[in-house]
């Protein structure tokens, strides 16, 4: 190939031209997206509605459409049916005198295209790449074209299976990106390559066709609004050539970053005698990317830590076709949970996501197709090139991925630099390569140890999100361990969204092929699980530390954890809150008054800044702690509790004072029964058990216990007495693995009290008290306490103290998909309302830290992995001092850090105390 280098500056000024320039057009055959597609004439030979000519939608996948067969990676017997496309065009007679490419954007899996009966090249092999024909021999202009593509959905190259269609994903078939002509002059702009340096250096190769000697190619910088940036670029062709490298330095650019997305246009002209023949428009950044061995990753001179995902371009109903609104909201959910970085697994995605992390401002790790299989050398080469020709001019891309797992072909290492002028460096996602390590889900001895170890570490797959395991679940442990390490440069979590099929032959139901494709933070449509908020929290640029409310001047401790950002470029806000009282319609919060923060803290410092709270500051029952980044997006929202567990109990049991009706009891064989107010409490005998309530409307879901959680143990002692105020006290004492004394209090005019105290040793998943409620009766809750999600004990953060209400429900994480789910642990209960169909009740407690344990989440349907289904007391209504962590997919709880650790018994007496109010 001939190539011209142009060293030296050659510079021109603003010149004047008198004809328009010649943009490229694009002419679409099909639509543009998901949302939007053009019919074409389809046959499929094999599978659903296969044998006969009818219509489909393009671009799709055509199992999407009700056509073929579908597969996921690991299935054993794949389909192989062929889809034979066929569209009928016009060609415009004014472009008769043009050059014309026909372009496909992705094509699943081996493309034979024809023109007009002709074919129009090669057969290309490869689904996610860019490939283009040059047709103008082959159109016939002002008249009828016919657009023939036979898709092959398994490849003639064994390799390009291995690579695609072997992987832990779904495998389907089609024109699943768009196609169309590109129309343009016949001396033309084909590409540019853009090398940007953040010190204003710039280079940029621009590849071109039938220029000729006398021909000026340029190029002129400016802003996206169009201001003109330096002094533009020139060089008069004196031999024509394939490419021509211009060079030249910029004063002062903005630079690209995720934080500060700067982006600049570069304008690439031929000039022919004072007319520009050709124009193209490039949008780049100015950045620079290093890797300094064994220290870390610095873009322009900052060292970065990564906290990003891996995302599959998928949606439920349309396969990997796509539309710009999906991508929107994809890269708003890791912005929303204060990612900065989205890995491409396992494949390059559609250009128009690329355009979004350049404009949005995310890292990004580009991927060629390969999961423990790889391309063979001969078509991963064409594979590789057409991958870096679309991606190259990206600043948001920081590396290339030669495959996935120990899908690398080693051979293809080196041709990545032959088209990018940047050199990005090349990784190998689960291995140790190029001085970057990037080893696939690291338990947390794996994390600690490496701080010995030279290499940079960077997790191209970590915290496996099976279900509601991992992702938030010993994400904190492990960040805070990974900050720790100078050489750490962040990760990857696994994975963004759920991959499930809504499948037409299965009554579009939402298949996730088992445990394969249940990997996401997000359901199909984007559904947030528990985890998202955790990683919000966790991921936060601000980091904050609870403010001492014992001292008169309320003060916050800030981190700043941005790469770029200085917290003035941040709004932060304050409101003191009252929260609403059991038994009243109101849920969240009230607010009794408000301020705000102004804070200047550098990237990487920490300082402390007193809030200014109102003097009537220690009314409130909170403070709530907002802050927000420079596009008024929320960062993240804290609440802290003023008020004490006690002091919140106080004021909803103040409320409940009864009416003073003596209180009786009775006794009969084997029960012990007491009358408070209408409503019937009723004890065994034989196992000191409150077993059933009773009031006016029937029967209460709420009886069978008090039971030492995780605990056999015998009744030891079962007794009853009156008090001289006209009160009851009974009393059940259990000895066995452990102590309980269980003490009910009827008081008058007063709810029901019971106090217990217990003593257990050694390790524990849980430790608390439970009974037992129909569930088939229960039909929601409201409580005061962290919400609205479910807690682990190793998933803590990520919740919020607030008055929540939620319907019962189902869920099971990643098979259904209504969130948040109603059963499981609840963090920091100050009261809770059981609401049932036959009688709801109320219970409060002035102990802190108490979890209330809600049901038990039903096992998966579809496989049973026991890491992510953590252990549950025999009761399903529990008072829990302690609960367990959850781990995931490839590893139990344990080895994932200190809080996924099953609980150590104090070896002291636990106090506790409830009301209960069965009205």
């Amino acid at each position: 190939m001939k190539r011209i280098i142009l060293s030296a500056l050659c510079l021109i000024g603003v010149f004047a031209v008198k004809a328009s320039a010649q943009q490229s057009k694009l002419i679409y055959l099909s639509g543009i997206d998901k949302d939007h597609t053009v019919n074409w004439e389809f046959f499929c030979t094999k599978g659903m509605n296969s044998g006969k000519w009818t219509e489909i939608a393009v671009p799709s996948q055509w199992e999407l459409q009700g056509f073929g067969g579908y597969n996921y990676g690991h299935d054993k017997k794949k389909s192989d049916e062929q889809g034979l496309y066929r569209h009928h065009f016009k060609a415009d007679k004014s472009w008769s005198d043009k050059e014309i490419q026909l372009v496909f954007e992705g094509v699943m899996t081996d493309a034979e295209v024809k023109i007009n009966g002709q074919l129009a090249g090669a057969i290309h092999q490869g689904s996610f790449y860019r490939f283009n024909y040059p047709v103008s021999n082959l159109l016939k202009f002002d008249a009828d074209n016919v657009l023939e593509v036979t898709v092959s959905k398994q490849s003639a190259d064994a390799t390009v299976n291995n690579a695609e269609r072997e992987g832990d994903f779904w495998a389907f078939g089609g024109i699943f990106r768009p196609v169309y002509l590109k129309v343009m002059p016949k001396t033309f702009i084909d590409r540019v390559a853009i090398d940007a340096r953040a010190d204003g250096n710039f280079g940029i190769d621009v590849f071109t066709a039938k220029v000729q000697s006398g021909d000026k190619v340029s190029v002129r910088l400016s802003t996206l609004k169009g201001a003109a940036f330096g002094s533009p670029l020139s060089y008069n062709i004196s031999k024509p050539a394939d490419s021509i490298r211009l060079t030249g330095k910029f004063s002062k650019p903005v630079l690209w970053n995720p934080e500060f997305p700067n982006l600049y246009m570069a304008q690439v002209s031929i000039m022919r005698k004072g007319r520009i023949v050709h124009v193209l428009n490039q949008r780049f950044g100015f950045r620079t990317v290093e890797v300094r061995k064994s220290d870390g990753i610095y873009v322009n001179g900052t060292k970065i830590l990564i906290k990003g995902v891996n995302r599959h371009s998928f949606w439920p109903e349309s396969g990997r076709t796509l539309s710009r609104n999906v991508h929107l909201q994809d890269i708003m959910l890791m912005k929303e949970m204060n990612m900065n970085a989205v890995r491409m697994s396992h494949y390059p995605p559609d250009a128009e996501f690329l355009d979004l992390c350049d404009s949005i401002g995310l890292f990004v790790v580009d991927e060629l197709t390969g999961w423990q299989q790889h391309y063979g050398t001969p078509v991963g080469r064409k594979l590789v090139k057409e991958l870096i020709v679309r991606d190259v001019n990206h600043p948001s891309i920081l590396f290339w991925a030669n495959g996935n797992e120990g899908g690398f072909n080693f051979d293809l290492d080196n041709d990545y630099a032959l088209y990018d002028p940047q050199k990005r460096v090349v990784i190998h996602p689960w291995s140790n390569f190029n001085n970057i390590d990037t080893k696939h889900y690291p338990e947390y001895s794996y994390i600690e140890n490496a701080a010995k170890k030279q290499d940079i570490l960077l997790h191209t797959e970590m915290i496996h999100g099976l279900y509601d395991g991992g992702h938030g679940a010993s994400l904190d442990d492990n960040w805070k361990l990974i900050r720790q390490n100078p050489r750490h440069a962040g990760g990857f979590l696994w994975a963004l969204t759920d991959e499930g099929v809504v499948r037409r032959d299965k009554k579009d139901s939402i298949d996730t092929d088992g445990n394969h494709g249940a990997d996401g933070i997000v359901g199909p449509h984007r559904e947030k699980e528990g985890s998202f908020y955790t990683i919000k929290e966790v991921w936060s640029p601000v980091q904050i530390k609870k403010p001492d409310f014992s001292s008169r001047n309320v003060v916050v401790e800030l981190e700043n954890t941005y790469l770029y950002t200085n917290l003035s470029e941040c709004n932060f806000s304050w409101q003191l809150v009252k929260f609403p009282l059991a038994g009243e319609k109101k849920n969240g919060f009230i607010p009794i008054s408000s301020g705000k923060l102004s804070a200047e803290l550098a990237p990487g410092k920490k300082g402390s800044f007193k809030l200014g709270l109102t003097p009537n500051w220690k009314d409130a029952d909170a403070l709530r702690f907002i802050a927000t980044n420079k596009e008024g997006r929320e960062i993240y929202t804290w609440a802290w509790p003023i008020k004490t567990t006690a002091q919140i109990a106080q004021k909803n049991l103040s409320r409940l004072d009864k009416e003073k009706s003596s209180i009786t009891d009775s006794e009969k064989e084997n029960v012990y029964v007491v009358t408070q107010n209408g409503i019937i409490y009723t004890f065994d005998t034989q196992t000191g058990y409150l077993k059933t309530v009773e009031n006016s409307k029937g029967v209460v879901s709420f009886g069978n216990g008090p039971k030492l959680a995780g605990v056999n143990q015998t009744l030891q002692s079962f007794k009853h007495m009156k008090t001289a105020d006209g009160g009851i006290i009974v009393e059940s004492t259990y000895t066995g693995e452990s102590t309980l004394n269980a003490k009910w209090l009827f008081v008058l005019g007063k709810p029901v009290c019971l106090e217990y105290d217990y003593t257990q040793t050694g390790t524990a998943n849980f430790y608390g008290i439970t009974f037992d409620i129909d569930e088939s009766k229960i039909t929601g809750m409201r409580w005061l306490g962290d919400g609205p999600y479910r807690t682990w004990k190793n998933r803590l953060k990520g919740v919020n103290t607030s008055v929540w209400e939620k319907s019962y429900n189902n869920t099971i994480t990643g098979e259904t998909f209504v969130y948040p789910e109603f059963k499981g642990y609840h963090a920091n209960l100050y009261w809770a309302e059981i609401a049932a169909s036959n009688a709801s009740f109320r219970v409060y407690t002035d102990k802190s830290d108490l979890f209330l344990q809600m049901l038990k989440p039903d096992k998966q349907r579809t496989s049973f992995i026991a890491h992510v289904n953590p252990p549950f007391p025999e009761g399903n209504l529990g008072f829990l001092n302690a609960i367990a962590p959850i781990g995931n997919k490839f590893t139990k709880a344990d080895p994932m850090g200190p809080q996924s650790q099953k609980n150590i018994a104090l070896n002291s007496k636990v106090i506790g105390k409830l009301w209960f109010d069965f009205y």
